[in-house]
């Protein structure tokens, strides 16, 4: 790796750092410069401006998200031949990766992008959606999957169960900010967990 993307790399992960800290509007352009141990002229560089940085650190935070998702739904399929039971085994594996983070998962950068749209030009917003529509259409594909092998047990629109998953999680890292408690986003995509496993398995049968 040359010089100059180490120092690219560094200035996104220090700027992600701040945004999932304490958000978007508060990470100032001049505290990522000193933790970075650049001169202005140095990051200016690199990006345009905040627009600038914002754009490519939410394409290296999208990725990282990608992979993740990518790894753990891979491994519940590895694990089972049954499109549901490989989901199920792939929720687990996601909450157990998400308890497993120091302090928990550290935020959403998207969900911080979201609160402070106003400060963002329209590609920043543009991919911020489409990040969006991307993970609900991955989701969706599942469960498409799983439907085709085990009928849903109450009527429900699978685009709205795959937007739910995207809600479950994020709402799950908003809340375990919020009350200082970590292990809620865990519990949360546990809970899923539940609800999906009900609503496609058989009912029981009466003896």
């Amino acid at each position: 790796m040359s010089k100059g993307i180490a120092t690219r790399d560094r200035i996104l992960a220090i700027a992600e750092a701040g945004v999932l800290a304490k958000g978007f509007g508060a990470t100032s352009i001049e505290e990522v410069i000193v933790e970075a141990g650049i001169t202005k002229s140095g990051f200016f560089y690199h990006f345009r401006d905040k627009n600038e940085l914002a754009r490519e650190m939410l394409k290296r935070y999208v990725a990282s998200n990608d992979q993740l998702f990518d790894e753990i739904f891979a491994r519940g399929r590895e694990l089972s031949d049954d499109p549901l039971q490989g989901f199920l085994i792939a929720l687990k594996l996601l909450a157990e990766v998400m308890s497993d983070l120091p302090n928990g998962h550290p935020g959403c950068l998207i969900a911080s992008i979201c609160y402070q749209e106003r400060l963002f030009d329209r590609e920043v917003r543009e991919l911020t959606a489409q990040s969006v529509r991307s993970w609900n259409a991955r989701f969706r594909s599942i469960f498409g999957e799983i439907a085709s092998i085990h009928p849903p047990r109450e009527p429900i629109d699978l685009d709205d169960l795959a937007d739910m998953l995207s809600c479950v999680v994020d709402g799950g890292i908003i809340m375990s900010k919020t009350l200082g408690d970590p292990s809620r986003l865990a519990r949360q995509v546990l809970a899923f967990r539940s609800f999906v496993k009900l609503l496609f398995s058989e009912p029981a049968r009466v003896a």
